[in-house]
């Protein structure tokens, strides 16, 4: 791996951060020893969480007989017994004044916004008496498509405190993505927007919620929030000001087990519908406080900054700040309007101590020249992150030539988790192209084709031991069996994440991508099954293979899609046309196909399966033989056009 330092901790390091006060009080005998640290966290997995119980003064109404109760993977039991509320360390601000903001936005459909944490309390108090005077209650779901702006903040600690399941999709979703979503969860109360400006475009979300309302039968009230200037208005809603009207009711929090579900996340949706994964009130404090506190050593006094909508999971994890002390900075709007200075400049005004950004973003900052610490004030900015894609070297040294002296934190982990197991730590240094460590409580492993773990060589990403944030279960997966296929199949006992990693001597790691088929494109994540479900749709097409060839520079990559023409059809410019318009509107449009070419066949295996890996690497220059099982393949000639095709390509 790359020696090259471009950022070394000061000596006294482990003296001045969280995560030295935290190693002098639980296990002192690592102090100054990061992989021992970490070696003490998973091998001891009782003793680092319930130390980590202890740091973040987590409150339970009814304490756990123990830290671990059954310990299998899958199937660990967390502090059983323990009954507690994931709203009610938020809102206890972990050190933050009560005066002191807990929300500063920033929007392109608004003027700016913020709340102190005493108003945040406030309104929290009225959302959740609001929802529960709509029929909200334990267990309950909650559907939210609203952007990142504090009243998505609201409604989610609003749904917490009263034990109902948060869900949301960020309203650039399309109808079709958002209902392969929901419908799974019947929610019963929907939170939308009427629309939303993305630059100088101002999207009308009037036709999108009446779809959406529609195919959830389940649903017993909607609550608009007056979002775009002149958008039509949503008939039979409940108004956002009607939800939070001043009440007597005082905010309360409803004591939950600590693995009762507090959202459901999902996956990509690469082989089917998109994965409800659930989450749990203690697994995500404890994570996240964690994360938060001790590897980007956050407290009261810092604002932390991560540019996201409320359809990643990097929402979720922001959000958590506020429960060690941080304010939180929330951006809705294209990050390229008016130009590539939008995030650095709301940097700067709102005194962000760490934000982060995507690799693409990175990249393409560096590739226009800018210069972001001369041209903006960030001398409150103390730490710079990155994730969404690997950060190539080249990004890392832009950063470190225009924010000199500033730790670059590469982080990796997944809506899985809904955090990030590998990444930065204030101790360790920053090497470009590497990710400093194996975050604490995480046993990351690389596996070679034999399952054998390796070191210094790349190979499979794989978890083998517990953690907290594993997900409590899927929505709807009564008997786990969804659960253990989507996770432990490959490797019985053991997590299999879909990364390729490459795990240093040193405990360094280098991600190099997904050993799966999901499209992350411009920093928008979709499976190829939300992408099939759209382009499958017009009668033309039989049937189709999207491949997304990334670019190693952190640019958006090429989007190439091979569809087999329907009986009698061809696919002309007339069909493409009309491919990439459904595909902009009904998913994203970062997602409609640079290139979409015919083929009379799409290769499948003999189970039914697309060979997306296997055309992939054929365009990346692989031989045929090596990159597909033939012989797994319904008809091994289905190959022969992609071979043509991408033999055509290079020469």
């Amino acid at each position: 791996m790359n020696r090259e330092t471009l950022w070394t901790p000061p000596a006294d390091a482990w003296e001045r951060c969280r995560l030295g006060a935290f190693a002098r009080r639980h296990h002192p005998e690592a102090v100054g020893d990061y992989p021992a640290l970490w070696r003490w966290s998973v091998d001891q997995p009782a003793a680092f969480w319930s130390a980590v119980w202890d740091e973040l003064g987590v409150v339970a109404s009814t304490p756990p007989s123990a830290a671990l109760g059954a310990s299998g993977l899958p199937g660990t039991e967390w502090f059983p017994g323990a009954e507690l509320n994931y709203a009610e360390h938020l809102l206890r601000g972990g050190g933050l004044g009560g005066d002191a903001p807990a929300v500063i936005g920033e929007s392109q459909s608004r003027g700016p916004r913020s709340l102190t944490l005493d108003e945040l309390r406030v309104e929290v108090g009225r959302a959740a008496a609001g929802l529960r005077r709509l029929g909200v209650g334990p267990g309950d779901r909650v559907a939210a498509y609203l952007p990142n702006v504090d009243e998505a903040l609201v409604g989610f600690l609003a749904t917490a405190s009263i034990g109902a399941v948060w869900s949301s999709c960020a309203p650039e979703f399309g109808t079709r993505s958002v209902l392969d979503r929901w419908t799974q969860i019947e929610p019963t109360v929907l939170l939308t927007v009427d629309g939303y400006r993305y630059g100088d475009r101002d999207l009308p979300l009037a036709d999108a919620v009446a779809a959406i309302r529609t195919g959830l039968p389940s649903l017993l009230a909607t609550v608009v929030l007056p979002y775009l200037p002149g958008a039509d208005v949503i008939p039979d809603a409940v108004t956002w000001a009607e939800l939070v009207v001043p009440t007597d009711e005082p905010l309360a929090f409803e004591p939950v087990a600590f693995d009762h579900p507090l959202y459901v996340l999902y996956s990509s949706g690469t082989t089917g519908l998109p994965k409800p994964i659930v989450h749990g009130h203690g697994g995500i404090l404890l994570e996240h406080g964690k994360a938060l506190a001790l590897h980007f050593d956050l407290g009261p006094g810092d604002r932390f900054f991560w540019f996201s909508t409320t359809g990643w999971m990097m929402w979720n994890y922001v959000v958590s700040a506020l429960m060690v002390g941080s304010s939180i900075v929330a951006f809705d709007g294209n990050p390229g309007h008016p130009d590539l200075h939008v995030l650095w400049s709301l940097v700067g005004r709102t005194g962000a101590t760490w934000a982060g950004m995507s690799a693409p973003f990175v990249m393409a900052c560096r590739d226009a020249g800018l210069r972001p610490a001369a041209d903006h004030d960030l001398s409150a900015l103390r730490g710079i992150g990155s994730t969404g894609a690997p950060l190539p070297a080249a990004g890392f040294r832009w950063l470190a030539d225009e924010l000199p002296g500033r730790p670059i934190d590469s982080i990796s982990g997944g809506t899985d988790v809904c955090s990030a197991f590998v990444g930065g730590a204030p101790v360790l240094p920053v090497r470009p192209g590497v990710i400093s460590c194996r975050q604490l409580g995480w046993k990351i492993e690389a596996f070679d084709e034999s399952a054998s773990p390796v070191v210094d060589t790349e190979g499979e990403l794989v978890i083998t031991a517990p953690a907290p944030s594993m997900p409590v279960g899927f929505w709807g997966d009564d008997d786990g069996s969804r659960y253990r296929d989507t996770y432990f199949s490959t490797y019985p006992g053991v997590w299999r994440h879909g990364d390729w990693i490459t795990i240093g001597a040193d405990g360094s790691c280098v991600i190099s991508g997904r050993s799966d088929a999901t499209l992350n494109r411009g920093g928008v994540r979709l499976g190829t099954a939300d992408f099939y479900a759209v382009v499958e749709s017009d009668p033309a097409v039989a049937d189709s293979l999207v491949v997304h060839l990334e670019d190693d520079g952190g640019g958006l990559g090429e989007l190439i899609l091979f569809a087999a023409p329907a009986d009698g059809s061809a696919i002309d410019d007339e069909v493409r046309a009309r491919l990439i318009v459904a595909l902009r509107s009904e998913l994203s449009p970062r997602h409609a196909p640079d290139e979409i070419v015919e083929m009379p066949e799409i290769p499948r295996t003999l189970s039914g399966k697309k060979l997306e890996v296997p055309v992939k690497r054929i365009l990346r220059g692989v031989d045929r033989d090596r990159a597909a099982s033939v012989g797994a393949l319904t008809n091994p000639a289905s190959l022969d056009p992609y071979v043509a095709f991408a033999s055509a390509r290079s020469g």
